[in-house]
């Protein structure tokens, strides 16, 4: 009597004309898992994560009845997507802001919002200019996710600005710095779908961006106080508009791009703080700011700012090569790469061979969110040892129960995320968002006029760049190979589309309304603050199809 050998687990490879024969009905079928996820977010008004899994089970059916992958290819690849979605991407959520947890448990953050406050020689519209852009976007840069919105607007109503104004102004100001938020997850993510270097994503939205960040200073001023705030302060915004926009293209591409808006925030307001010092504001009796009563020391304004320098050295150091020492070498010891159990050598590529998307990748020690915990400890150690624990306390304990409440309050969103992730992995590596990216690529070079258009529509909906590159990298990658257009200028398109969509997403409205005591003015914000964002879309528009053409594409590295 002989046994049967085992079943060995059919090969897959995609086919962007799995159904019929017809690239169109390949396609149509493919965009079924996003209707179902923005229908369900929006018509049904379901949170996301039942959105996401909703999605997710519906690419499932797709991949599996309409483009005829296995089951079981299907679901692993859906664990590649979840076990990326939780190490790196929220791996370094979570560590950003655990790290700003660090400064606000130990009161140092109360400082630090003061001091940023204290500027501006108590006029009221450039305190608001400088906590909404600055302030806002350094948050923006370590925690993201909504944070820097609730902040900021309590902040700015309590210097005197109406509740209101003081949403529409925040909402305003966290657009330029979003492709660079949460230690810039949204291009790391990007990165990792696309195999487009990281860093090569993050040199062109650092020739995107940056045009944004340039005018939003002077855009809140408008907001605050009309033509006339504009009228006498357009100097100073303009100038930290400015510095903002040099910095965040400098490190974009010539230093640590996650760090790009910690490092342009701190330039930003820095620049700001020294022409105050020679420029003296006309301001009208009735935009003076409610002034603080104690003053600032000098030790204390520096160990509110400390943790901050201290991530910016540790990053710088992790990047060094110089002198024989090759940090980014040494770190790169321990990286992981695994072919992914029963998908890699399963699922393969048109000329046959294994798909590199079956790999996952992991650093370990070089990894941003490694970096902020190693930050975080040193700053718990260097604030533990500072000498003035009856304010100021820090201890490990306090550290750990920090680490842990921020695990527990994101535990939704990082299970949205990894779900999010299952989904683009099972669209793109069923073939799902090669058969979308190859259809709407026959449009030619005009679908460089249109890329931003997805990242604005899915940060919009989804509330997070993240998810938008999540559910769209790929797919602009393709879309760009087959219409002859730079993939990473597409993918960078739809990370700085997803920069804008933020202002008119649901979640951020929610978040804004609920920061200033006005719940339910959500559809007042929404008419305030739309037609800002339609309008940024339209310039990033018309910028991403020139520099697809001999017109701009020297702007790109």
């Amino acid at each position: 009597m002989t046994t049967a050998p085992p079943a060995v687990l059919a090969a897959y490879t995609p086919d962007v004309a799995a159904v019929g024969g017809s690239l169109t009905a390949t396609a149509l079928l493919g965009l079924v898992p996003l209707a179902v996820f923005f229908l369900l977010l929006m018509a049904a008004k379901r949170p996301a994560l039942q959105s996401a899994l909703g999605a997710l089970l519906t690419a499932l059916l797709v991949a599996v009845l309409g483009y005829g992958m296995p089951v079981q290819l299907g679901v692993l690849s859906a664990t590649q997507g979840l076990v990326f979605g939780l190490f790196p991407v929220m791996l370094i959520v979570v560590a950003a802001i655990w790290f700003y947890e660090l400064t606000v448990v130990s009161n140092r953050f109360e400082d630090l919002r003061r001091s940023f406050s204290a500027v501006g020689r108590g006029d009221l519209r450039i305190q608001a200019m400088l906590i909404a852009f600055c302030f806002g976007g350094l948050l923006e840069a370590l925690a993201g996710f909504g944070a820097p919105v609730a902040i900021t607007a309590a902040m700015l109503m309590a210097i005197g600005l109406p509740k209101l104004k003081a949403a529409v102004t925040v909402l305003v100001s966290n657009t330029a710095p979003v492709a660079f938020g949460a230690m810039a997850i949204p291009i790391t993510t990007a990165g990792n779908l696309t195999g487009i270097p990281a860093e090569d994503i993050a040199g062109v939205i650092g020739r995107q961006s940056p045009l944004l960040a340039l005018f939003v200073p002077l855009l809140l001023l408008f907001l605050v106080d009309g033509r006339r705030g504009l009228k006498q302060l357009w100097p100073i915004a303009l100038v930290t508009g400015l510095v903002f926009a040099v910095v965040q293209f400098w490190c974009s591409s010539h230093f640590a791009y996650e760090l790009t808006d910690v490092v342009a925030s701190l330039a930003g307001f820095a620049v700001a703080v020294l022409m105050l010092r020679y420029w003296t504001p006309n301001t009208p009796d009735d935009q003076r700011s409610q002034v603080e009563a104690e003053p600032l020391t000098a030790r204390r304004v520096t160990l509110a700012v400390l943790p901050y320098i201290l991530v910016i050295a540790i990053f710088a150091f992790a990047k060094l090569e110089a002198g024989g020492l090759d940090m980014p070498k040494l770190l790169g010891a321990l990286n992981i790469e695994l072919d992914w159990p029963g998908l890699y050598g399963r699922l393969l590529a048109p000329d046959g061979s294994p798909a590199g998307s079956a790999v996952y990748k992991l650093e370990v020690l070089g990894n941003p969110g490694t970096l902020l915990i190693i930050s975080g400890l040193l700053v718990m150690l260097i604030y533990g040892r500072a000498g003035d624990a009856d304010r100021f306390p820090m201890t490990a304990r306090m550290g750990l129960a920090a680490a842990v409440r921020t695990v527990k309050n994101m535990r939704i969103a990082i299970a949205t995320v990894a779900t999010v992730l299952s989904l683009s992995y099972v669209m793109n590596q069923s073939g799902q968002t090669v058969a979308i990216g190859t259809w709407l690529a026959t449009v030619g070079g005009l679908f460089a006029l249109f890329s931003p258009i997805l990242g604005w529509l899915g940060t919009a909906v989804t509330g997070s760049d993240t998810s938008a590159n999540a559910l769209f990298a790929t797919l602009q990658q393709t879309a760009g190979k087959a219409a002859g257009i730079d993939p990473t200028l597409l993918v960078a398109a739809n990370t700085s589309g997803g920069v804008v969509g933020k202002l008119v997403s649901p979640q951020n409205l929610t978040i804004a309304a609920t920061a200033v005591g006005q719940p339910g003015s959500e559809r007042i914000l929404l008419r305030k603050v739309a037609g800002y964002s339609i309008a940024m879309l339209a310039i990033l528009c018309v910028l991403v199809y020139l520099q697809s053409l001999p017109v701009l594409s020297w702007m790109l590295p």
